[in-house]
């Protein structure tokens, strides 16, 4: 599961860049018109990054897959494989009000899908299982979407305070987050049969 999964965000970021336009032009210059777009790229290639790099570490300290897992995995892929979308579409219309909001309303939706996909993960595994303890309160898996959601209004007041909120969502997932690192870590210690990965 976690080799397709990485297959369908590889897929993905590649669909974006062969999105990308050519400038026309040889000088610096030429790349002012494709600014928009390179800058939804760079925002959205963080966002893939960050998800494909959470969701490696969440089936790190996951012990088995059931079938409710595998659809909840294919729901968040369904709204990643959207990204490319909406970047394209806010990227190519300099960040209009509506293309943003549905690049805001995409990042919602797969950030609840990465919360549901992680809850019945827990749910599967039970309350004392390594995912359950290593996630905690989760505080950013539970502020992000209300930052989406103020993005997602925001487009339509200031196209520019949405992109702010949403670059700086991508901000605060980029702190690196070492609760499942240690998690393994501390049970690889007890346990020196059980691979660190």
């Amino acid at each position: 599961m976690e080799a397709f999964s990485d297959g369908v965000i590889a897929i993905v970021i590649t669909v974006m860049v062969l999105g990308l336009p050519t400038p026309h032009g040889t000088s610096w210059a030429a790349l002012h018109e494709a600014f928009p777009v390179l800058l939804t790229y760079v925002i959205s290639f963080v966002y893939l990054g960050i998800y494909w790099n959470n969701h490696h570490h969440m089936f790190q300290a996951t012990d088995r897959v059931s079938g409710l897992i595998l659809w909840a995995n294919l729901h968040l892929l369904f709204w990643l494989s959207l990204i490319p979308f909406t970047t394209a579409w806010m990227g190519e219309n300099n960040f209009a009000a509506t293309p943003a909001a549905a690049y805001g309303i995409v990042l919602l939706a797969a950030a609840l899908a990465y919360y549901a996909l992680q809850r019945v993960i827990v749910r599967d595994q039970g309350a004392a299982s390594l995912l359950a303890g290593a996630v905690g309160r989760d505080w950013k898996g539970k502020l992000s979407p209300l930052l989406y959601a103020t993005g997602i209004g925001l487009s339509f007041l200031d196209r520019w305070l949405a992109v702010a909120v949403y670059v700086g969502v991508a901000l605060m997932w980029l702190v690196p987050d070492r609760r499942l690192e240690r998690t393994i870590a501390a049970r690889a210690a007890v346990d020196p049969g059980e691979p660190a990965n």
